[in-house]
């Protein structure tokens, strides 16, 4: 297990990518700290399937849209599990809004929760694993719209545009401290937030067309790619994207 005797801290990890990630890092050895913004059945039910893979396991309430619950999250995280070794910010929220429709409420929103939630997890983490003298790991759960454009999604593409210039920036000025930052890009992945889409066949279709690898993708194949940028075998990787969207980027034209 290559995640033995590490902690990692999963932001928006009660469903979805979110939880595949943190059962995926359970599998390799590390215990978690679930998140979401409020304890309820499903974020508890989360935190049976990590502690019945065998890890320890905790669930912290914080809206990671606040600066004040991210800073309250990592030192919570330390109190109730001694330490935290890893950050993967993979909480995040879009609104479907034409440009000139768009309102400052839903941009706020979208900004704060992928971008400003981020930027303060890295600061407060950061600050943790410095003042402990231990290295880490950042993961930023990105999207291939880091790179490609979305129509009618501006905010969120802003956000994911922005989280790839944080991460180049942070992996620079973290690297002293033995810290890499790396981003895990998703295409279309088989979760919750696409349970329209999936109900949709002409919509499902024309995406399908898109994905050279001819199917969506799964929580497990992002949970795959950010339990390697947490190990050991990534030590030498920062500042880059790993995209995980079977060929979609560069295959992508809208219909």
């Amino acid at each position: 297990m290559k995640l033995q005797h590490k902690v990692a801290l999963v932001t928006g990890s009660s469903q979805g990518i979110g939880l595949g990630i943190a059962r995926r890092l359970a599998e390799e050895g590390a215990d978690v700290v679930l998140n979401s913004r409020k304890e309820d059945e499903q974020a508890r039910d989360a935190v049976a399937q990590v502690r019945a893979l065998g890890r320890r396991a905790c669930f912290i309430a914080a809206d990671v849209g606040s600066v004040a619950d991210c800073r309250r999250l990592v030192t919570q995280a330390v109190e109730q599990m001694g330490r935290i070794d890893i950050l993967v910010n993979n909480a995040g929220i879009q609104a479907h809004a034409a440009f000139l429709d768009a309102d400052e409420a839903d941009y706020d929103q979208v900004l704060d929760v992928n971008l400003r939630g981020p930027f303060f997890l890295c600061q407060a983490f950061a600050r943790h694993l410095r003042d402990s003298g231990r290295g880490g790991r950042i993961i930023n759960n990105s999207s291939v719209h880091e790179e490609l454009p979305f129509p009618n999604f501006s905010s969120y593409c802003a956000s994911k545009g922005g989280l790839k210039m944080l991460m180049r920036n942070l992996a620079i000025e973290l690297a002293p401290l033995g810290i890499t930052v790396n981003n895990v890009a998703p295409g279309a992945i088989e979760t919750p937030i696409n349970s329209e889409l999936m109900n949709e066949p002409d919509k499902l279709g024309q995406l399908l067309d898109n994905i050279p690898a001819g199917r969506l993708g799964q929580p497990r194949d992002v949970a795959g790619a950010v339990a390697f940028l947490a190990s050991d075998d990534a030590g030498y990787v920062t500042g880059t994207t790993l995209v995980v969207d079977g060929g979609l980027l560069w295959n992508y034209s809208e219909q």
